[in-house]
């Protein structure tokens, strides 16, 4: 990689060790290379990952560990050979920041599932091309190859645009690969989170039916008033349940505590589709949820380049824009214990360019 600026140093907020408090912590970015875009972050989304990776809960985390990887920014520099970016153009970048770029999936713009795992280079503690340690984006800037860069039109507001590199993408993906985006059909969501307020969203702007399934009947007057609903159900209700039979075209869940899944597989129309984007310990279900009545079960996890870029756009297009609480650095560690509580409607936004000094 040919180097076309001198390196500098960059302020971000680490976690030092697994207890995952968070501190200012300075370092330095790897130099714009020609291919490269140097961004100066304005905003960074709070995901439940900043938390699993920052206290170590998959075992692998490498400290100091800088999180955030729902990045939006301004062009700073551009490399010799970058063609898709200028300086002053607003950006985002995503979970990843490389991959192998030769197989089948990154080929099809589906880098998300590089069929070369290793070379899957996460936006933080994923090692880099040049061996180092990928830092994320609570910090002042960062640098990544164009590719991995996506460009956030210039009337869409910074801050509303940061969840939808993760949050957005994770549901946008499966609703596009199974068609839910057919007018008329019905689409339940299992958990109204980051992700599942997401996709009521995204349903309404492709004229679904949409049914919010909760087991907190305190998410009833904002999932029907506020994000427009259709229906709320409370799952652990079996009446509720039981009047809902066979109604559903598709349901995404975006639960990742454990639950069962034959009540929600019992929702499904004939050839119905469930699409899990959460991340529970275990999926376990009866064999005749599947088989009568032709069900699917898949799996998902963030996008491509392609769809998070046309996903981008749509909202642009359409005013789909995230419920957000934007909240300065200093609040990080707060944000990320609210977040465990699932105190928040429904993401946090870290307003990094004014506050982080």
């Amino acid at each position: 990689m040919s180097s076309e600026g001198m390196k500098e140093d960059c302020l971000g907020w680490a976690a030092r060790d697994p207890s995952g408090l968070l501190s200012p912590y300075k370092f330095s970015r790897r130099t714009v290379g020609s291919d490269d875009v140097s961004i100066r972050i304005t905003h960074c989304g709070v995901c439940y990952a900043d938390v699993a990776w920052t206290r170590n809960q998959h075992g692998h985390s490498k400290y100091p560990l800088v999180p955030g990887h729902e990045i939006v920014g301004i062009v700073k520099q551009v490399g010799s050979s970058v063609q898709r970016f200028k300086v002053g153009d607003h950006v985002g970048v995503g979970t990843y920041v490389n991959s192998c770029r030769e197989c089948e999936n990154c080929n099809d713009r589906l880098e998300s599932q590089c069929e070369k795992v290793v070379l899957i280079v996460l936006t933080f503690d994923g090692i880099d091309a040049d061996g180092t340690v990928t830092k994320g984006g609570y910090s002042s800037h960062i640098v990544v190859d164009e590719r991995y860069c996506f460009r956030i039109p210039e009337n869409y507001p910074m801050a509303s645009a940061a969840p939808l590199l993760c949050a957005g993408i994770t549901v946008y993906t499966p609703m596009m690969r199974h068609k839910m985006n057919q007018p008329g059909k019905s689409l339940g969501i299992i958990g109204l989170g980051g992700l599942g307020h997401m996709a009521v969203k995204f349903g309404k702007a492709f004229g679904l039916k949409v049914t919010v399934l909760s087991t907190s009947i305190s998410k009833k007057e904002e999932s029907l008033s506020l994000l427009g609903a259709d229906h709320f159900v409370i799952s652990s209700d079996q009446e509720q349940m039981k009047a809902m039979a066979k109604s559903l075209d598709f349901i995404i869940d975006t639960a990742s505590g454990d639950h069962p899944f034959d009540p929600y597989m019992s929702l499904l129309k004939t050839g119905g589709i469930l699409a899990l984007v959460g991340f529970p310990s275990e999926v376990k279900f009866s064999p005749a949820s599947l088989n009568i009545g032709m069900k699917t079960v898949s799996g998902s996890a963030t996008g491509g380049t392609k769809d998070i870029q046309e996903m981008i756009d749509l909202c642009a297009a359409q005013n789909i824009y995230p419920e957000i609480e934007v909240v300065p650095i200093d609040y990080a560690n707060e944000a990320l214990e609210r977040l465990i509580k699932r105190d928040i409607k429904y993401r946090f936004v870290i307003d990094i360019e004014n506050s982080l000094k």
